[in-house]
């Protein structure tokens, strides 16, 4: 009578396959790396910077700057050695282009990284402590919302200089609700979580608890929220630039360069449509980015 076959597997090989399970930051890597129109979205917000915070260099390459006076103003584009042409002053509209990317783009992700900060610690803590302070948090919130921004960028404008600088520390310091109200409402849920209540029981603190084990799982939803909100800080300081109270010239903005440009419009009209496509194409982006970065992290996802 022969004996049925009987496979024996080695135990350190089913250690090893549980051991190379994906991660969920693994998984989400991986959908979005396949994301085609995500990737398409983070190489040309990586190439604006890089051309922008490059500008010194490229200008020394091409013999540009912004702040050299030609004989003609108004030169069309593809002009011998201009080639988006000039501004009513006869500046290099290239030039100026990448210098303003440079205060754009630092005014959003700097003002966009100080409000996150402030807001996913705002959140955290409330959410995770609760009771009196939640209520103060939630109080303080709805009370701050309830004046809009815009107004507080005026009422800080007629007090400081409106630069850059004033603008981050404004956009920054005001613009975190947002935040905090989803980092709230997501360490609410986290927090009576088996492996929160395992890490109280052998005795972990509640700052350990809080940032090492809450704040690593709502890493989908804050870089969702920077990406959305650096695009939405753009448009703030370009709506700022058209109210009087954005970033004053010499130095430019695309904000700033689109507004004044308008009363160009019939003699260049080059100068309106470049900022105002830099502005479009990046805020469209980083919107892109944003909904790729939910979908990379959706758990429901099938790979």
């Amino acid at each position: 009578m022969s004996s049925p076959n009987i496979t024996l597997r080695d135990p350190e090989s089913e250690l090893h396959e549980a051991q190379v399970s994906p991660s969920l930051m693994q998984l989400a890597l991986r959908r979005f790396l396949r994301d085609r129109l995500s990737m398409a979205a983070l190489g040309v917000v990586i190439f604006l910077a890089l051309m922008s915070f490059g500008a010194p260099v490229i200008n020394a390459l091409t013999n540009t700057n912004s702040r050299s006076i030609v004989a003609d103003s108004f030169l069309p584009p593809l002009s011998p050695g201009h080639i988006l042409g000039t501004d009513d002053l006869g500046r290099d509209h290239l030039a100026r282009l990448l210098e303003a990317g440079q205060v754009s783009l630092s005014i959003g992700f700097l003002a966009a990284l100080l409000s996150l900060a402030i807001g996913v610690t705002i959140g955290l803590i409330s959410g995770f402590i609760g009771g009196r302070l939640d209520d103060t948090v939630i109080w303080f919130i709805t009370t701050l919302n309830s004046v809009p921004l815009f107004f507080i960028i005026l009422i800080i404008a007629a007090f400081l200089a409106p630069n850059a600088t004033t603008l981050i520390l404004a956009l920054g310091f005001f613009g975190w609700t947002g935040t905090a109200r989803l980092v709230r409402g997501e360490t609410f849920a986290l927090r009576e979580r088996e492996f929160v209540i395992s890490a109280r029981a052998i005795g972990s603190s509640r700052l350990r608890i809080m940032f090492s084990h809450i704040l690593p799982n709502q890493m989908s939803i804050i870089l969702i929220n920077l990406a959305i909100d650096i695009g939405i800080i753009i448009l703030v300081e370009a709506a700022l630039s058209f109210l009087g109270v954005g970033v004053q010239p010499p130095q430019a903005t695309w904000g700033n360069m689109l507004t004044f440009s308008r009363s160009f419009f019939s003699h260049g009209p080059h100068l309106v449509f470049w900022p105002g496509f830099l502005i479009f194409i990046t805020v469209l982006c980083l919107y892109v980015l944003g909904d790729g970065l939910r979908d990379a992290f959706d758990p429901t996802t099938i790979d």
